[in-house]
């Protein structure tokens, strides 16, 4: 069964989003002001902990990056964080979607 998981947190000016779906494939997109910025993409159900790294589109451009973990947990498998100008902010799970 294909899961989803969507993350999203609002941090200097900018909108951040991760997308996971995973099943046979599992795909991981990450969205800076609604423009995908970074993707990966791996056979079966993914390989954590997982960092991807991106840019904020600024002058200059600002690095980012995204981690993601298992949490051990049934009810939130996945958790997220953003790492932005040195510090670690987590990201919350988007429900209903």
């Amino acid at each position: 069964m294909r899961q989803r998981h969507s993350f999203h947190l609002d941090r200097g000016g900018h909108s951040v989003t991760v997308n996971v779906r995973s099943g046979w494939i599992t795909e991981t997109e990450v969205l800076v002001d609604g423009k995908e910025v970074a993707f990966h993409r791996v056979h079966g159900h993914g390989v954590y902990p997982l960092t991807l790294a991106a840019q904020l589109a600024e002058e200059p451009p600002r690095p980012l990056a995204v981690r993601l973990e298992r949490t051990g947990s049934a009810e939130r498998p996945l958790g997220c964080a953003l790492e932005l100008d040195g510090a670690v902010h987590p990201m919350a799970e988007r429900t209903g979607q």
